[in-house]
């Protein structure tokens, strides 16, 4: 399961760069990883991790702007298509699953 944030926060003024930046920062410390400029994702092993890492994102939001917060199936994932101009691009890797015995 991949869980992908998207947004759009404001700029104008100091703090509100401020504010982008410390949510930027939060959701790379929670294992986010930036797709495009405002497009980060997360692998999750479950729902319920996925769960788990969407409340946080609630936890963190910042006073104003939008965000969006939704999840992709590791199949639906798989069916995106990455290009850079007209070539085809690399896909994000999957990251591994440990096992425990």
């Amino acid at each position: 399961m991949w869980v992908f944030v998207f947004f759009d926060l404001p700029t104008e003024t100091k703090k509100d760069r401020r504010n982008a930046s410390q949510f930027r920062k939060k959701l790379l410390k929670d294992g986010f990883t930036m797709l495009q400029f405002s497009i980060y994702i997360r692998h999750c092993n479950s729902r319920e991790n996925a769960m788990v890492h969407i409340q946080r994102v609630k936890s963190i939001l910042p006073p104003s702007g939008e965000i969006i917060v939704f999840t992709l199936t590791d199949k639906q994932f798989g069916m995106m298509e990455f290009f850079r101009g007209e070539s085809e691009a690399a896909r994000p890797e999957t990251p591994q699953q440990l096992e425990l015995f």
